[in-house]
């Protein structure tokens, strides 16, 4: 019987391209994720778990009879110590021999990022593990942005001229099951990157030319985009780390290209343009 890979948070771009690209290689997979109805209903002849990292009655169905396991950390859970990490022992403790954990690019040095903690308790733990450490997504312009484009036609980050290599969450679910279907990749750290490095401004432009008409890029300063985030809904912890992230764009945090996408999967990353070709209703402005 081949190995069980689970994957967690299947329901999020990042882990739905996992599922998707584990399923080309004819991998077992059981899914996991917070509700239960929609596993479901999108994956209706995969193996499923409810996943509530804030409950540990969960964890030993979700890992039980696995031998490999994806890792993706919601964007709500910041405090890991008592969620997150209990599940990564649960884990060992089911005898899973290779954690594949989505980190962000700077994790291994950053003590500020909740992944830091992660990788920390991964790594002094029993299993074996490779660190995807991804910089910025082509997904978060129709997510974290999305918004500000379709309401007022504008991207609103406290980023400066800073440039960002932006990634195709499709290309880290293939690279994951690449990790998780094959051999040497243990005890690896990656940096993903998309193919080039963009200016937001370059992003606009982009914007502007497949959605027919003008999106502006309009520099926020720190406090500006943290009160924007509040007044958008999202929670204190999640708003700390998404101002924290977009002001050390302004210092090329994200601008380094690198080849391991292309390493690993033998094509080239997929471009930003491509993502926004693929997904151009995303930024429509909604019917009155």
């Amino acid at each position: 019987m081949p190995d069980l890979v689970v994957v967690t948070g299947a329901l999020g771009n990042v882990g739905a391209g996992v599922v998707a690209a584990l399923a080309d290689r004819d991998v077992a997979v059981r899914v996991a994720d917070i509700n239960e109805v929609t596993l479901a209903e999108r994956f209706p002849d995969c193996d499923r778990a409810m996943l509530d990292f804030t409950d540990p009655s969960t964890f030993d169905a979700v890992v039980a009879g696995a031998r490999r396991l994806f890792l993706i950390r919601p964007p709500a859970i910041s405090r890991v110590s008592n969620t997150i990490n209990p599940f990564i022992d649960a884990a060992q403790d089911h005898d899973v021999a290779h954690v594949v954990f989505s980190s962000v690019a700077g994790a291994e040095s950053n003590r500020i990022v909740p992944h830091h903690r992660i990788e920390t308790h991964l790594t002094a733990s029993s299993m074996a593990w490779t660190m995807l450490r991804p910089g910025f997504f082509d997904q978060n312009i129709a997510t974290a942005y999305r918004q500000d484009i379709v309401e007022d036609d504008r991207i609103y980050v406290p980023a400066g001229d800073g440039l960002v290599a932006f990634l195709d969450a499709r290309d880290i679910g293939e690279v994951a099951a690449v990790c998780l279907s094959e051999d040497g990749h243990e005890m690896q750290g990656y940096h993903l990157t998309g193919p080039e490095a963009v200016t937001f401004e370059q992003v606009a432009a982009l914007l502007s030319d497949h959605l027919g008409r003008t999106i502006t890029y309009e520099t926020a300063s720190v406090l500006g985009y943290f009160r924007h985030l509040r007044g958008q809904g999202l929670v204190l912890p999640h708003a700390v780390v998404q101002t924290i992230l977009h002001t050390g764009l302004r210092t090329g945090d994200a601008e380094a290209v690198t080849s391991t996408v292309q390493d690993l999967l033998g094509r080239p990353a997929r471009s930003l343009s491509e993502y926004i070709a693929d997904n151009l209703e995303l930024w429509r402005p909604t019917s009155p």
